[in-house]
């Protein structure tokens, strides 16, 4: 069983990698792109934004069908429709199809985000479900490390097309693996009616469980602030400090592998400590971060090195907050979790879709309003969980809840 829980979190963790890969790999050819279609950079991170927004619709409709069909049927079908985007991606002539063909291609990528996190939830006790997302985090981790310098090396090599060609290569790749090597986690539920009017009944019941919203949403506020720091990094260290390519993707891969490094921390911190407890210390850090992070922006006092070093530890805060935060979310359900998870998701890249068209609606050739959307995610959060302890029904569940979590909403839930 050990062997085969490794395979199975390799496999997941390649998944769920997917989105992310998708723009890591593609991020620092913005130059590039904006060069080629005769366009700002701030125009080229619309594909962000349209890349999220995919994944956002598409998740609300790969849900309902991994709870209906299973999870194997609605993952090869979402491969196959990423691979024959990525092609799409690869032949575009302008910025307004590559914009659009993003979209498309995020939609079947989506189904590698969602479909992970339910099959976690099918297989692992609810006791280990954050431990196992840390360790997703691990592989996912990986991508930022290593796909900004492969497409790095790839764009001047070759040009900014032959990223998309390898993100064909990888969507051929992962449908292979999943029909070969992926065996079923949850038989689909033929009781589980694909009518509109059911299925958005069902996604309000998750949507109203106070538990969900409570840390799906702190969890997508955080995550917003990545998001922003995705869309908006390459125009601050490549416009304001100067960098190349190369250099960006060294500074791309360093803030990554602090993720890593604290997602794996995650996993040990959490013998001793609930998911809970982790996340009420380390979300006032980051928010504490994100205001010097900004405040220093405005004062303009800001070198290279400071910035990096504000970045990376903020980045790396998210290793301890965005697993904890899942397990907490997905907890209260069972045969439903797919569509709960789309929901999750969906709610997630909302948020990251508006943070990145923020912060390329805000551009203006500083790095305040970069900071700004960063330290604004973080606080946000820290609100949502006040309010959110207040009425959220807390489970005994170990290492989700403590005792004193528990008692603390006795008299609310």
């Amino acid at each position: 069983m050990g062997g085969n829980r490794f395979y199975l979190i390799i496999i997941l963790g390649l998944l769920s990698a997917i989105g992310a890969f998708s723009i890591d790999t593609y991020i620092s050819g913005f130059p590039s792109i904006a060069a080629d279609f005769h366009v700002s950079i701030d125009t080229v991170s619309y594909s962000i934004s349209s890349f999220f927004l995919g994944i956002c619709i598409g998740q609300m409709i790969c849900g309902p069908l991994l709870d209906r069909f299973g999870r194997r049927k609605p993952l090869l079908i979402g491969l196959f429709l990423y691979t024959l985007a990525s092609v799409g991606c690869a032949l575009s002539t302008s910025i307004e199809m590559l914009i659009v063909v993003r979209f498309f291609q995020a939609l079947g990528g989506c189904v590698g985000i969602v479909a992970p996190r339910a099959i976690v939830r099918d297989i692992f006790p609810l006791n280990e479900i954050a431990r196992v997302f840390s360790l997703l985090v691990l592989v996912l981790g990986v991508s930022p490390i290593i796909a900004p310098t492969i497409g790095s090396y790839l764009i001047i090599g070759s040009g900014w097309q032959s990223v998309f060609w390898l993100q064909v290569i990888i969507g051929l790749s992962l449908l292979i693996t999943v029909f070969f090597f992926l065996p079923e986690s949850r038989p689909g539920d033929v009781s589980m009616s694909l009518h509109p009017k059911v299925v958005s009944v069902n996604f309000f019941r998750i949507f109203t469980n106070t538990q969900f919203i409570t840390y799906a949403l702190c969890g997508a506020v955080v995550s917003s602030g990545v998001y922003a720091y995705l869309a908006g990094s390459a125009v601050v260290f490549m416009k304001i400090y100067g960098v190349n390519e190369q250099q960006y993707g060294y500074i791309f891969g360093m803030t990554a592998a602090g993720l890593i490094g604290s997602s794996q921390l995650n996993t040990l911190v959490l013998r001793r400590r609930t998911s809970m407890a982790i996340i009420r210390i380390v979300l006032p850090i980051q928010a504490v971060l994100g205001l010097l992070l900004v405040g220093l922006s405005v004062a303009g006092l800001h070198t290279f090195n400071s910035m990096v070093l504000f970045v990376l530890v903020f980045i790396s805060c998210q290793g301890f907050i965005q697993p904890n935060t899942t397990a907490l979310s997905l907890a209260p359900f069972t045969k439903d979790a797919g569509s709960a998870s789309a929901l999750m998701g969906a709610i997630q890249m909302s948020f990251g879709a508006s943070a990145t068209a923020l912060v390329g609606w805000l551009g203006n050739g500083t790095s305040i309003p970069l900071t700004a959307i960063m330290a604004a995610c973080p606080v946000i959060a820290l609100l949502i969980l006040l309010a959110g302890k207040l009425i959220a029904p807390l489970p005994p569940v170990p290492h989700l809840f403590s005792e004193e979590d528990r008692r603390g909403t006795e008299d609310v839930s």
